[in-house]
């Protein structure tokens, strides 16, 4: 309902019985408009007028969502479109395994009706504190229902014959909210998958039906425009990936363990249950990727740098970007899987 009051002092909302609506604009059937002027009861001559809009759904008001990184922005917005404001708890370039909200957002999450949380490391630490901040926000578990695998580690010998053999030791997976054992936990970063990506999606479409019912017909419509993009973009990276299966790419920290199981690769960290590896652990590593011929280190923006600048000179190769966090999330992805094809030998 949209309620047009009038108020004498010009400040705020109205109160009292000083202060009645003016108009009332209720929805009715098919979708349609119903203007009605309403009981008026105005003590002295009134110099503003306020407009509120009452309940969600309405033909007017957004949707007001927030996500805690980049690439879900770009995955909510291919379903909501202009129904829907998106906004980034971790802002580009912030670590989201550390990252802590700011006051301002804290206060803007207030009039939020939608929290689209993925199970990033930021989420395990904030989220109760995010949802304390507005009890009537509804948050949403895009990663439901999804297999998770466990955060990568140094792949030894035995792991790689089992790779050739094609019995894949590091497919082992979990529904999410299980706790693996071994290997640090189960690995978040869902989104560098477009077929898992295509289940979020669908998970997305049916909160922002419910949340706004009017717009129902349209989220369909964007979901299914947004899954044959999806599938466009799983074809293409398949196509790149043909005939590679089983080849190895290195990165510091293991983000693209979803990626590379999508398309049949290695991933190969540098990185120890988030710490750097043990002088034994590094020469192994340095060893296997000479003898794979390895001459590329992946590594993410948002992390220093300086260890595997150190391993890149001991094997005579280079390190290379790839930003798990992008905001661009298709063409991030196409352009890191180019990336991945030019380093694999």
């Amino acid at each position: 309902m949209f309620l047009l009051y009038a108020s004498c002092s010009g400040h705020g909302l109205p109160k009292g019985d000083a202060f009645q609506p003016l108009i009332e604009i209720e929805l009715g059937p098919e979708g349609k408009l119903y203007m009605k002027l309403a009981g008026i009861r105005i003590f002295g001559l009134c110099a503003a007028a306020t407009a509120v809009w009452t309940g969600a759904g309405t033909a007017l008001a957004k949707v007001d969502a927030f996500v805690s990184i980049a690439p879900q922005k770009y995955i909510v917005q291919q379903i909501g479109k202009d129904l829907v404001d998106v906004h980034v708890m971790v802002p580009p370039g912030a670590d989201p395994h550390i990252y802590e909200p700011k006051p301002k957002q804290m206060v803007a999450l207030a009039g939020a009706q939608l929290y689209f949380a993925i199970g990033v490391e930021f989420e395990k630490a904030r989220l109760k504190k995010i949802s304390a901040a507005n009890p009537q926000m509804k948050v949403i578990h895009t990663d439901q229902g999804i297999r998770k695998i466990p955060m990568a580690a140094h792949r030894h010998h035995d792991e790689e014959k089992n790779d050739q053999k094609g019995e894949r030791s590091a497919d082992v997976d979990y529904v999410a909210g299980d706790e693996p054992h071994g290997h640090g936990g189960l690995d978040p970063h869902i989104w560098l998958s477009p077929p898992l990506v295509m289940q979020q999606a669908q998970i997305i479409r049916t909160a922002l039906q419910a949340v706004d019912p009017l717009h129902r017909a349209a989220y369909a419509a964007n979901y299914e425009a947004f899954s044959s993009e999806i599938a466009a973009l799983d074809a293409e990276l398949r196509k790149i990936f043909a005939g590679r299966q089983g080849l190895q790419f290195i990165v510091f920290h293991p983000a693209w363990g979803y990626f590379a199981h999508a398309y049949g690769l290695v991933q190969v960290p540098v990185e120890i249950e988030g710490k750097n590896p043990k002088p034994a652990q590094l020469k192994e590593l340095i060893e296997n990727a000479k003898e794979k011929n390895i001459k590329v280190i992946f590594v993410q923006p948002q992390f220093s740098t300086k260890s595997a600048e150190l391993i890149a000179r001991e094997i005579d190769g280079q390190v290379v970007f790839a930003d798990p966090l992008a905001q661009d999330w298709a063409n991030n992805l196409r352009a890191v899987a180019a990336k991945f094809r030019a380093a694999l030998r």
